[in-house]
């Protein structure tokens, strides 16, 4: 009876380990998308635009009026070392518009993927590119009042924040009302100048695993609280306005680390 017993677990754990391998066998045109989530918050605060408030590392208080950011140059690494990437594919998240949160990234090959990168910016090759190759967001005849585009510079706005703060200096020679980050700057055509693109790379701690009925989602979360204080102290009553590459240089060097991976969803279809 001992014997039967044991044959019949062996038999079932046969049976299960072969259902198993059957479940994660991946055909060889397998494929399917995988949705990055851009979720801008305020310290642990959701960020509502002109409604949330927060301090800042030197007192001053300040709400966001306005989140723009370009994401491009985006890239995925398996577990055997394979990269897949995304290099003509450009995204503007808009906090404005909910739509633009969730960049999606179409026929992935089937795998476990477990290192995702991608730049805040335009990469330089692009930026100088005839404007006949600059179509979607990258036009910059499609931004209207929301521009992304320097004309006086030639080059797009990688990064921009505005806001209210009480912090700006009442009466102040340029009559700003709000605080202004524009961050751009590729690093120069003709002659070296401020480079402000900044490249992310994330080790997933959770694979993003990639079936035919698979398409997994990964969550960023994206703290522009940091954006005054990650790496360099901003003050609003003495920065209020940054137009310039050279005068963004800090502001960027903040927003390098302010995003994060939160989690990874692996949710059937």
């Amino acid at each position: 009876m001992k014997n039967l017993s044991k044959l019949f677990l062996a038999i079932f754990a046969t049976v299960l380990i072969i259902s198993c391998q059957k479940e994660e066998e991946i055909g060889p045109n397998d494929k399917n998308s995988i949705s990055i989530e851009f979720d801008n918050r305020i310290g642990d605060q959701k960020l509502v635009l002109g409604t949330t408030k927060a301090t800042n590392v030197l007192g001053e208080d300040f709400t966001v009026t306005k989140l723009n950011y370009f994401v491009s140059n985006i890239s995925l690494k398996n577990e055997n070392g394979e990269v897949v990437n995304f290099l003509n594919d450009y995204f503007l998240i808009r906090q404005s518009d909910e739509s633009s949160l969730v960049v999606t990234l179409k026929d992935v090959p089937a795998g476990n993927y477990t290192e995702l990168s991608y730049v805040i910016g335009v990469d330089s090759l692009k930026s100088i590119s005839d404007v006949s190759q600059r179509t979607g967001v990258l036009d910059p005849a499609s931004y209207g009042a929301d521009n992304m585009y320097w004309s006086w510079n030639s080059g797009y706005i990688f990064f921009k924040m505005e806001g209210k703060s009480a912090a700006i200096p009442a009466n102040n020679m340029m009559g700003m009302t709000q605080y202004e980050f524009h961050i751009g700057g590729f690093g120069g055509r003709t002659a070296t100048t401020p480079n402000n693109l900044k490249t992310f790379k994330f080790s997933l701690a959770s694979s993003a695993t990639v079936r035919k009925d698979i398409a997994p989602e990964i969550h960023i979360i994206n703290d522009v609280s940091k954006v005054f204080s990650a790496k360099n102290k901003i003050s609003i009553a003495t920065s209020y306005m940054v137009h310039a590459p050279a005068a963004g240089t800090a502001i960027a060097d903040n927003y390098a680390q302010s995003f994060i991976v939160d989690h990874v969803h692996n949710d059937k279809e």
